[in-house]
């Protein structure tokens, strides 16, 4: 009997042991790093395709007449000139610093005040019900529509830029930090209350790290509410000791009736969106992802 039990306990133990091997063996193919090719054709290549369709239909409108007024539709040349001139002038990172470094900080200011907003709402139910249809309604108010009582109160200064900034992103912030916590287990909040994480502790340890999807989206939103105020912003309260940003830019094309300047800073407001995109929220978006075995490593 005693050798029976020995033998079974070794099956199941040889059983475990080859489970593991299997599970061991089917991960270290999944994280498998991709050979370049392979990711040149499914990331890099489709987007630079995208691109080249754009140029090519967008030479063909010129080319071929069909928009005939280079003061509507300037040729993907002029715009490239324009581009070439501000960078040999010295000017072109200018543009962008001076748009880039308001936007982040804007941005990390809204971070800081729509992270603890959010879990207010979330957490507080009197407040949710008194702040939480506020919130949703600022969402969806144009952030356009902030920046002539921003001139009034502030004045032409970058004080006024920040505060559209603050009251475009804030809201996304905070409603993306609600919706994620929303969306936590009470499992998960019943078996931190059972391990001792309650209050601040509990926030920290299970509420926090369970909303990050929601969290996260609202990270991304919250930036492209940003930049889109900013460009506001500076479009409509231009002065010349503000500095000239890509919004400022854009309308110095549209004073002086140039086109070309017009998509020159068209561009640079669609590449340094994507660009931030990129380098930051994609990263964090697949991190979280990763971290609850979403995504596979590639």
């Amino acid at each position: 009997m005693a050798s029976t039990d020995t033998t079974t306990t070794a099956k199941d133990g040889g059983d475990l042991a080859g489970l593991e091997a299997g599970l061991d063996a089917l991960e270290t193919v999944q994280q498998g790093r991709k050979p370049f090719r392979q990711t040149f054709v499914e990331k890099i290549l489709p987007p630079v395709l995208a691109v080249l369709l754009v140029l090519v239909v967008w030479q063909g409108l010129v080319s071929f007449e069909i928009v005939d007024d280079p003061t509507k539709l300037p040729a993907p040349s002029d715009v490239w000139h324009v581009v070439q001139d501000a960078w040999l002038q010295g000017e072109l990172l200018g543009y962008i610093w001076t748009s880039v470094s308001r936007g982040l900080l804007g941005f990390c200011f809204a971070l800081l005040i729509g992270t603890p907003l959010g879990l207010l709402v979330a957490r507080v139910k009197f407040v949710r019900a008194a702040i939480g249809p506020i919130l949703s309604g600022l969402q969806s108010l144009p952030s356009v529509a902030w920046v002539p009582p921003a001139v009034i109160w502030l004045g032409l200064n970058n004080s006024m830029m920040y505060a559209v900034i603050l009251l475009g992103a804030v809201p996304s912030i905070a409603n993306g930090l609600v919706s994620g916590v929303d969306q936590v287990s009470p499992l998960f909040l019943r078996a931190g209350r059972t391990l001792g994480a309650t209050g601040l502790k509990g926030t920290w340890h299970i509420v926090l790290p369970a909303a990050l999807p929601g969290y996260v989206a609202g990270l991304k939103q919250g930036w492209a509410f940003s930049w889109r105020s900013l460009m506001a912003a500076e479009i409509i309260a231009s002065f010349p000791d503000l500095g000239v940003g890509l919004g400022q830019l854009l309308e110095n094309g549209r004073n002086a009736s140039d086109m070309a300047m017009v998509f020159e800073a068209i561009l640079l407001i669609l590449i340094v969106g994507i660009a931030i995109d990129l380098l930051i929220f994609s990263p964090l978006e697949r991190w979280v992802l990763r971290s609850r075995g979403l995504l596979v490593r590639s």
